[in-house]
């Protein structure tokens, strides 16, 4: 080849490179260019391909990153981390807690109705038919020891069976100088007489007061088993009774029962044994203590609630049946993570926290939860204790990851340079 020739060809590759390369510049340069987006720090809506100010607040543009390859993966669908700054923080009025692990009580706060303990009411009736002669209790609401006397009652057949009773024992008397075979007979007589008297309810003092006397008594007595306060008078002087008739309802009010209603929802943390402290209105600054006896086994189809029982000791009788009363139960949850209310952030969904990391970075994170308790929520999954979640602030913060995922998404979809929302 000629040397001139070579020259030539030398030359000729020398430029074409020159200019191969040069096209080459200028395609990464435009295709760099075109891959690096701005956005405003206070509206991160407002985008742009060239660096400058924010024509709504005039602040100074950031770099927004690159398209997809750089940018940052949104740990959960629809929010992506957010880094602040210390200033941004202060701006923002952000405070995070940490999550802490300790003994969780969950509060139920209910109403509930003071009630006469049913094994503690005793109805009032006879055994016989008969005629009120005298009323000793004659007023309802009356205090009555146990053994006092009520009412006074004739009736015929009483007064029947004390003649055949007085009879059997001066038949006794006169047949135990026969022999061992007809006092024996006597014996009987008599004893029969005397059950059917106790029977009847008839005192053992009043049967040896016949037996001393040996009168038959017009009228007898009938007196309270119990002690109590009446609390339904239904006997009046000159009334006819019968066995079926109730005359009097006494009620031991020194141990009560308070009945709690409580939503369906809140019964599996109701447990039997577990205390309760209830107050009533009227007597602010006192309180009582039960325990709880006994859950009913039925929801009220009305109040869809149930009815849980309290016994309290009514000392002072400063309690009354039919009173309503503040009721506060308190469920030992055992130990377990507990998390700020304020830190929840509920989309309806699910139910999110930023979780406060190293570097001012911001996390969200889904999360788990069990029962309110007081203040914070018990946290079955999504947290480890010691780790700070951001308790202020959680909306913005929220409103500013979902716009960066969505950004992040945008940033994605190879936007034309220039491109505003």
């Amino acid at each position: 080849m000629r040397p001139a020739t070579l020259v030539f060809a030398i030359a000729t590759g020398v430029l074409l490179g020159g200019i191969g390369y040069w096209i080459g510049s200028r395609q990464a340069g435009s295709a760099r260019a075109a891959a690096q987006l701005y956005h405003c720090p206070m509206h991160p809506t407002y985008i742009s391909d060239k660096p400058g100010e924010c024509p709504i607040c005039h602040m100074t543009l950031v770099p927004l990153g690159t398209r997809a390859p750089q940018a940052e993966p949104a740990p959960i669908t629809g929010r992506a981390t957010v880094v602040l700054t210390p200033e941004r923080r202060q701006v923002l009025g952000l405070r995070s807690e940490p999550v802490a692990e300790k003994q969780l009580f969950r509060t139920l706060r209910t109403v509930g109705r003071v009630a006469v303990d049913e094994r503690r009411l005793h109805h009032i009736h006879v055994k016989y038919d008969g005629y009120v002669e005298e009323l000793f209790v004659d007023f309802t609401g009356k205090y009555v020891r146990d053994g006092e006397p009520l009412l006074a009652i004739y009736s015929p057949d009483l007064v029947a069976t004390q003649q055949e009773y007085l009879l059997a024992l001066r038949a006794r008397r006169e047949l135990t100088r026969g022999g061992a075979a007809i006092a024996q007979a006597g014996e009987g007589l008599l004893e029969a007489a005397r059950q059917r008297l106790l029977f009847w309810d008839i005192r053992p003092e009043d049967i040896a007061r016949l037996e001393q006397t040996g009168e038959v008594m017009r009228a007898l007595r009938v007196y309270a088993e119990h002690g109590g306060y009446v609390v339904q008078k239904m006997a009046y002087h000159g009334m006819r009774v019968t066995p079926a008739d109730t005359l009097y309802d006494i009620a031991d009010l020194t141990h009560l029962w308070v009945l709690a209603d409580v939503y369906e929802s809140d019964l599996p943390l109701v447990r039997l044994g577990m205390r309760g402290e209830l107050s009533v209105p009227y007597l602010p600054g006192r309180s009582w203590t039960g325990a709880v006896t006994y859950v009913a086994p039925t929801v009220e189809e009305q109040t869809r609630t149930v009815k849980v029982r309290l016994e309290v000791e009514n000392q002072g009788d400063l309690l009354k049946p039919d009173m309503f009363a503040d009721v506060v139960l308190k469920a030992d949850l055992g130990r377990g993570v507990a998390l700020p209310e304020s830190a929840v952030i509920d989309t309806g969904e699910r139910r999110l926290v930023f979780v406060d990391g190293p570097d001012g970075r911001l996390e969200p994170r889904e999360v788990a939860l069990g029962a309110k308790v007081g203040s914070e929520y018990q946290v079955l999954t999504g947290l480890a204790p010691g780790e700070r979640v951001a308790t202020s602030a959680n909306f913005l913060l929220d409103s500013e990851s979902s716009l960066k995922a969505a950004i992040g998404a945008l940033a994605g979809q190879s936007p034309a340079p220039g491109h505003k929302h």
